[in-house]
Order: structure tokens, then sequence, then C-alpha cells
């Protein structure tokens, strides 16, 4: 008889806590649980020989809940068993409530970007994971589009110019002035635009930063603007209220490429420069400055992404910069901010078609979102979930993503997952919403998947496999394919990776051959580049002179958005949580909230738990400035409380000047089982509103609320 001792991971305990576990001839004999267990009981449930399943290491097996929601009881099962399962489950759920009742959330987890070309909506210009429940009957397929990147890269984009964001690209090698407005390039993903910013300063280009933050590329830059978080569109306006007054405009441009100049100019008028300087705190002189810099560039440059989507007037904010840029005529002439030249090659994809007979969840309130995206607006599944409204949701698939990590309002996001009546969760790791899953199933890393990547400007990789997949651990691809056999239309699929890459590259512009030859990837034909397509006939479908949008003009405003019943102007709202709109909350909360900058060695909730990242920062931080720590008796690093009008959470304090006084940056991601302790209790979503919103986008308001920081003894 062999016996001895090994250490283990407790099965049900959140923070995955340490026992010995006593193996008598590789059989576990007893487990001896630390003193003082939080959960006060350890769980010995599909633990056995030396394999511990339930850790803050990688799932390696698929998983069946066997305890209460929450409680993190799991079994280990087959995957066999797990598909047949789920298949059956999803069928009689369908029976029953119709296959609507159904609903996916993909979320940035998987990093396998293509998936879209094989279970992406119609539109190719939608980049989410939306359509792998259309085949099955069901419009609600959704996911982090809800909250991030659409707002800025479709719904501002498509109704003012034509095309999505990311067709369009800032020309840093020839630009005069580059503006950076509510981005920080270092913290991109890839950041690749870093060096290009870095070489047209050292040519001679102006580098200017519009943030509430001193970030990173701040302090590169020539001039940083801080802005009272949820205020842009203001600032915009203003500028515009400017250049108009100086007549300082392309007069050419907006006569024969804009509609609705006059509409825009008369709103502009209720902007003046020592009106907006109370409104977003930027200096009146800075504000007619940068105006006329942006006017008289010779090229003015423009990089945005998803910091301005976060307020009450988002998706307007960012058509306001948008019509900044048009008005100065910086639109696709040299040194201004340029349209990719359309492709004259296409991948093959698979074009999957939604269901005509029913809406998604959230078409009643965002319209507009639903049909650009082709999807379900999942701020709206409480409302499904919980009170069955417009009908019931029972069942969800979560896919690469923590919900209750990035969304407000993690208590509601409880009670909807005890409320399903299944929920299956695909990761690599044990998450915070896989605690209340009926079936955890494990992701390989892109280590151990065949993949490829598709770059603007016409460049393409394949990656090669570096390792064999963890134990059972299976693609993301594989489970989707696998699954979808099991509900029937398996075969809409090319079944196997191998033949999703012949699939993909049986035409068009790069061979599988060429890239198996030539691991460095192969550059290809993505269009010529040239100035002023619109003139060119070179933007449009047709191939008509002007822009994409109805008018075939950049519309400053927006036809598309008056269909919809908003406002065809881009029109600032003051956020609803602000000193301005709320003096009175603003007395008990006297700080403005900022949340969901990047920080190097986390990506939102992911890498927690890794100890080599944690090394890069230990401890959850809120920023803020020597003068309101100071008035708080607040010490750099000290442990504080983030108090909002809904709760209050955690953190260390980082006592800095690259925030502005009277408002603060909370980091985002904590609130993870397996995170470590310090993240794993700092949740800043608890502090967020669930119901605060951009009404257009339905995009959740993370930057532009009220709170206050106080010592935590």
């Amino acid at each position: 008889m062999t016996k001895e001792t090994v250490a283990g991971i407790c099965g049900i305990c959140p923070g995955g806590c340490g026992v010995n576990v006593v193996l008598v001839d590789g059989k576990v004999e007893k487990i001896l649980p630390i003193k003082n267990h939080p959960m006060g009981v350890v769980c010995v449930r599909g633990l056995h020989s030396k394999e511990i399943i339930y850790s803050r290491d990688r799932l390696k097996y698929p998983l069946r809940r066997v305890g209460e929601k929450g409680e993190g009881k799991f079994e280990r099962i087959t995957w066999d068993d797990a598909l047949d399962r789920i298949v059956h489950t999803f069928g009689k759920i369908k029976n029953e409530y119709g296959a609507q009742a159904v609903m996916s959330y993909f979320g940035r987890g998987s990093f396998d970007t293509n998936l879209v070309d094989v279970f992406g909506a119609p539109d190719p210009t939608s980049k989410g994971v939306t359509g792998f429940l259309y085949p099955f009957g069901s419009p609600n397929g959704t996911g982090v589009s809800s909250i991030c990147s659409v707002s800025y890269n479709l719904l501002a984009g498509i109704p003012t110019v034509g095309n999505t964001m990311h067709a369009l690209y800032p020309d840093f090698a020839k630009t005069d002035l580059v503006v950076i407005w509510g981005a920080n390039p270092p913290t991109d993903s890839p950041p690749n635009k870093v060096k290009k910013i870095l070489a047209a300063k050292k040519r001679g280009a102006r580098i200017v930063v519009i943030d509430p933050m001193r970030s990173h590329m701040a302090k590169k830059a020539d001039q940083w603007i801080g802005i009272r978080p949820g205020t842009d569109g203001a600032l915009a306006l203003s500028m515009i209220n400017v250049i108009v007054n100086e007549n300082r405009h392309d007069e050419n441009f907006v006569r024969d490429w804009t509609l609705g100049f006059e509409a825009l100019r008369d709103y502009a008028k209720e902007f003046p420069p020592e009106k907006v300087e109370k409104i977003t705190r930027v200096p009146r002189e800075t504000i007619v400055a940068l105006a006329r810099s942006i006017a008289s560039a010779n090229g003015a440059s423009l990089l945005m992404y998803t910091g301005l989507e976060y307020s009450n007037s988002g998706v307007q904010s960012i058509r306001a910069v948008l019509c900044l840029w048009a008005i100065t005529g910086n639109m696709d002439v040299q040194g201004g901010l340029m349209f990719r030249p359309p492709s004259p090659v296409k991948f093959p994809r698979i074009k999957l078609e939604p269901p005509q007979d029913i809406k998604p969840i959230g078409a009643d309130k965002y319209p507009f979102f639903c049909d650009i995206l082709n999807s379900a607006q999942f701020m709206e599944a409480p409302r499904a979930i919980l009170r069955g409204e417009p009908y019931p949701v029972k069942s969800l698939l979560v896919f690469g993503a923590s919900l209750l990590t990035s969304l407000p309002d993690p208590e509601i996001w409880k009670k909807c997952f005890r409320k399903l009546d299944f929920m299956v969760v695909f990761d690599r790791f044990m998450t915070a919403d896989a605690m209340y899953a009926d079936m955890v199933l494990p992701a390989t890393t892109n280590y151990e998947n065949v993949v490829y990547q598709k770059y603007p400007g016409g460049y393409c990789q394949l990656r090669q496999r570096v390792i064999d997949p963890i134990e059972e651990a299976k693609s993301g691809y594989t489970f989707l394919v696998e699954l979808a056999k099991g509900l029937g239309y398996g075969d809409l699929f090319p079944s196997t990776e191998a033949d999703r890459l012949k699939f993909v590259f049986q035409s068009g512009p790069v061979s599988l051959a060429e890239l198996k030859a030539n691991p460095e990837g192969v550059k290809y034909d993505a269009g010529k580049q040239e100035y002023r397509k619109y003139a060119k006939g070179l933007l449009r479908k047709g191939g008509e002179p002007g822009f994409n949008t109805p008018s075939g003009k950049i519309e400053l405003v927006s036809s598309l958005l008056e269909k919809y019943g908003y406002d065809g102007l881009p029109v600032y709202v003051e956020p609803t949580e602000s000193p301005l709109s709320s003096p009175e909350l603003c007395e008990k909360y006297p700080l403005v909230f900022n949340s969901g900058a990047r920080i190097q060695s986390t990506f939102r909730s992911q890498h927690l738990n890794i100890p080599g990242l944690l090394k890069l920062q230990p401890k959850p931080q809120v920023l803020i400035h020597p003068l309101d720590a100071k008035e708080r008796g607040i010490e750099n690093q000290g442990r504080v409380w983030v108090e909002s009008p809904r709760g209050r959470v955690g953190f260390w304090a980082k006592v800095t000047d690259d925030v502005m006084a009277g408002q603060v940056e909370v980091n985002v991601g904590g609130g993870s089982p397996i995170h470590a302790a310090p993240w794993r209790e700092a949740n800043a979503n608890y502090l967020t509103d669930l119901e605060n919103r951009d009404p257009i986008s339905g995009f959740p308001v993370y930057k532009a609320l009220l709170c206050d920081v106080k010592k935590r003894h």
C-alpha cells in the first residue's frame, strides 16, 4: 500500500483555497482542509489521483454542476455527455418556448476574431459572432458588441460618413497635426500605431491628446488637453462654433460633399468657448487654439476608439468629432483621416441570415443597434430573463466572456443566472459566470490552435499550433461545429479546423499553400491608395461619386438616424449624473467617476490570476489627484473605498496628477473567483448603473458618473 499527501485545490471555494489530499494507492482517502476555511467545507467531487479540475489554473475537462447555482460544485463528465445534454436541453426549450428563448453571448475571450467568417451576421461590417443561433431559429445572438466598439465603429460612422470607422485610418506619414481623442495607443491590442505617431512627431508633426487622464501617449505628446468625462461632444461643437464664426471651414467641401451644414452651424451657436469651458473644464483659449490648428493644418489626422462611447451622448459625440473633421476638409486628404480603398478581392465567408419572423431582444428600445448588427442588445436581457418581456429567454451560452466582471450591477446578472433554466459557459478558466453554469466546457488558447489573421492593408498570416491542446480542451471552432451538428445544422459549416482553412483560402488573394510556405505572412493587393476617393466614385458600391450614405454626402444631419426617430444633428446631452445636472447628488458624491482605461498587465478581467502578470500591478487602484487625496487624508497606496449612489468597492489609492482634480480613474476587471485576493473583491461594476445608457446604442455610461473616495481602515 502506497500512502502520500499531495497539495490540492478546494472544489467549491471561490478563491480556490488550498487543501491537503491524502492518497492511498492513488485514490482519495480523505481531505484535510486548511484552517479557518472560508467556505467551512471542502468538496472532493471530481478530485481523484493527482488531478485537479477546479483551480486557478486552466480548465481541463468538461464539468457538470451538481450543487446550487453559484456554489461551485461540479463533477467531471465527457464531451459527448456534455454535448448531448446541451442539445437535448436547447431542443426542449425550443419546443416549449420557441427558439428565441435560447440566447448566446460571445466575448473577446476566444480571441479567434475569424469565427465571424463562419458564424457571423450577413453584413461583414459587423464583427460579432452573432449568427451561430440563426439556423436554430433564434435571433438572439449577441455579445461584447452590446457594450464595446460598435458605437464608435458602426453606429456613429455609418450614418455620418457611410462607412465603418475601422475602414478609416489616420495618415500619420504625411500629417501636420495628430489629434488623439479618448484613446491610448500603447495599450491598444496590438499597439501598432505608437511607432507611427512617434515617427510623425520626429518628422515635425504636432501631437495633441484629449483625454481625462494624462495617459502614456499624452506624456509623449506636445499637448495634453484634460477634459471632464462625457463632455467630448460639447468640446467638438464648440470648436465647430469657432471655425464657422471665423469662416475657417472648407467652403468647397462643405458645399459639395456635406448635408446639413446650416443646421449644424445654427446648433453650434449654443456652444461658445466661454460656455463650454464650464462644461468640459477645457480653457476657452485652448478650445479656440485647437480649433484653429485643426482648420489650418495641412492635413489633420484623427485617432479615436472607444473612449467617447460610454456617456449619455456617446454616439452623437463621436459624430460631432467626425463633423468637425468634415467641415475642415480633413477627410480623405493627404495627412487627414483616410478611407481604406475597397479591396478588389474577398475572402470566402458563410453568410447566415437571421430569422425574419421575430425581433431580437432589445429591438423595441434600440432598433438602430439591432438592425445594424443583426443581433440582440444584451443590456436588455434581464428584462427577458426575469420578467419574460417581450418574451422569455430561458437558456444562455456564454462563450469567452465574463458578464459579472464587465456589466453594471453584478447582482442583477446573478439573479438572471439563477433564473435561467440552463446556462453553458465555454472558457479557459473558471470565471465568475461559470460558478452559476449548468455546464462548463474547457477552451484552448491560441497556442493550441491553428488560426489565421487578416490585417487591414492587405496582409494575412497563418499561425500554427505551438503545443497540443491541454487535456480535453477544445478550440472554439471545434466546439461550435460539434454543437451545430447536434442541433441539426452542422452541414452548413466546414466540419474540422482543417476544412475551415480550406474553405477560407479556397479562393481569394492568398492560398493556404502560400501561407504555409511563408510563416511570416503574405501581402496581397488590397486596393490602390488614393486621395479624395469620394470624388472618383471609389467609395460607393455603384461607382458613383460621393460617400456611401443615403444622400451620397457626409451627413452632418443624419437621415438614417432621423429614420429611427433620433436627432439627426450630433446633439450634446449633459451626463444625467454630473456636477451640472445633479448638484444635490454631487454634494455627497463630489468626484467625477471614470473607468475603463486599460492597464498593461491585464485585458479587462483576464490575466488577473497569472502570477507573473500580477507582479506588474498586484492591487486594483483608483487614480486620484493629490489635492483630492490631501482633502480626504488619503496617502499613496492607502486602502480606500470608492463609493457611488449604488454601492462601495475597495481599492488602493494611486495619488497622481495624471488625473485632473475633481475626477478619478477606477481600474476595472476585478470580481472573479480565480483572481488574486485584492482583485477578487474589486468589481467596479457595483459602482456603475445598469439603466444609465446612451439612448442610441444602449451602451452603459461607464465614464461619466459621480462618486467619492474615502479612507478604508
